[in-house]
């Protein structure tokens, strides 16, 4: 069955873009035009993969990624226009997995997309694969459920935190440059900007780490890159 991809994007040219360079590489597609559509055809859909405009009619990017990350998990990937530098980061913040700038080439475009596409597809194959099971201390990483407990607490990530918190507690106290991590964990190269890893870092600790300030799990190492301590 083929993967099913949400375009909200208001601009009729962007979506019919999106739709011919989606449908080529064999995806569905299902549009909206305004941000109350795009929330509306998320939750009754249940598409693989959300393409989300920031500027949109009736209810912005924003809101829309906001109210979708209260009930799913799906990846989305924020357009936004170029240089609008505060949109990528705040997109990242309330939950986008990704974000692709105006105007992109479809090499860019699909690159994203298969990265996104290739992690819910290893989320699938995991359900099926025997228990596999992260402990230190009082963190517990199940990579069966993608769910992450502290204390006995269950912590609610998205799917790309989680994958970066499972890839480097699977290699402890191993450094990786954020290069490395937007290859290895977001997929690609060389296109993602390497704040992209540093909001997702922060993020991470505000969720999991009793003093985001003082880490215990999720460490810098400055001016080279993040590990996880297992001490």
């Amino acid at each position: 069955m083929s993967k099913k991809v949400l375009i909200v994007d208001d601009e009729k040219n962007i979506v019919d873009i999106l739709r011919f360079n989606l449908v080529k590489e064999g995806l569905e597609t299902i549009e909206a035009y305004d941000g109350e559509q795009g929330y509306e055809l998320a939750v009754s859909q249940k598409p693989d993969l959300i393409l989300l405009d920031v500027m949109l009619p009736k209810m912005d990017g924003f809101t829309v990624c906001r109210k979708i990350r209260q009930t799913m998990n799906t990846p989305i990937l924020m357009i936004t226009a170029k240089e609008e530098e505060v949109d990528k980061v705040l997109g990242l913040e309330l939950g986008a997995d990704d974000y692709i700038t105006k105007p992109f080439s479809p090499r860019e475009l699909m690159a994203r997309v298969k990265a996104n596409l290739r992690r819910t597809a290893s989320e699938e194959y995991s359900s099926k694969t025997p228990s596999n099971v992260i402990k230190y201390g009082s963190l517990v990483i199940d990579a069966d459920r993608y769910e992450v407990k502290r204390d006995g607490q269950l912590i609610e990530l998205t799917l790309r935190e989680f994958e970066l918190v499972k890839f480097l507690a699977q290699q402890p106290d191993q450094i990786f440059t954020r290069e490395s991590l937007l290859e290895k964990v977001w997929g690609y190269e060389y296109y993602g900007d390497v704040r992209t890893v540093d909001v997702t870092v922060r993020r991470l600790r505000e969720k999991l780490e009793k003093d985001p300030s003082d880490p215990e799990y999720i460490m810098t190492k400055r001016g080279v890159g993040y590990y996880f301590n297992k001490a």
